[in-house]
């Protein structure tokens, strides 16, 4: 009597390893939180800067915008962090975040399309400093967890080829063999 030793293709797949929770969880909360250091600051800076008019929102709204999207962001990575579309938005919100208070910092860029103009030449107000920090760390830890996540999608899709594989082996066949395989 012949037993079947073979493991079930399902055994094939490779556990989570310790590692990649633990990297996964540390690039989430990273995240989660430099995008809540930035909505703490602008919800509570939006104030100062609600006289500061553009034709279709004041800065003070702007603030209070790009708090919400970042609570949204980090809510994302929080809740989907295997999503790589959710990664990918938090660094955006991180990164333009960050990149408009660089800019505006450093470049009288004036009104622009509707909005007010933003120049403030200086590090001194309450809160630009930290949120900035906050806004470059975000959008580096949010990169990385794409890359992280995008690894993490492609090593659970390497398991129906690496079963493919061994079922072609055990089966005597070469990759070339194997029914429309186009060599």
């Amino acid at each position: 009597m012949h037993t079947n030793t073979r493991a079930p293709a399902h055994a094939s797949r490779r556990p989570q390893t310790g590692r990649e929770t633990i990297t996964g969880y540390a690039l989430r909360l990273a995240t989660a939180t430099a995008l809540v250091i930035d909505a703490v600051v602008h919800f509570q800076d939006a104030y100062f800067y609600d006289a500061n008019t553009g034709a279709l929102l004041s800065q003070g709204q702007l603030f209070r915008i790009q708090a919400g999207v970042a609570l949204v962001a980090a809510l994302g990575v929080l809740a989907f962090p295997k999503r790589w579309p959710v990664w990918l938005f938090a660094a955006l919100v991180a990164g333009s975040a960050a990149a408009a208070v660089i800019a505006y910092t450093y470049i009288d860029i004036g009104a622009l399309a509707g909005l007010p103009n933003m120049y403030e030449p200086s590090w001194g107000p309450p809160g630009k400093l930290a949120s900035a920090i906050a806004e470059i760390a975000g959008a580096l830890f949010a990169l990385a967890g794409l890359a992280w996540a995008l690894a993490m999608r492609r090593r659970e899709a390497s398991p129906a080829r690496s079963t493919r594989a061994a079922q072609m082996a055990h089966s005597g066949m070469d990759q070339e063999e194997a029914p429309g395989h186009q060599g």
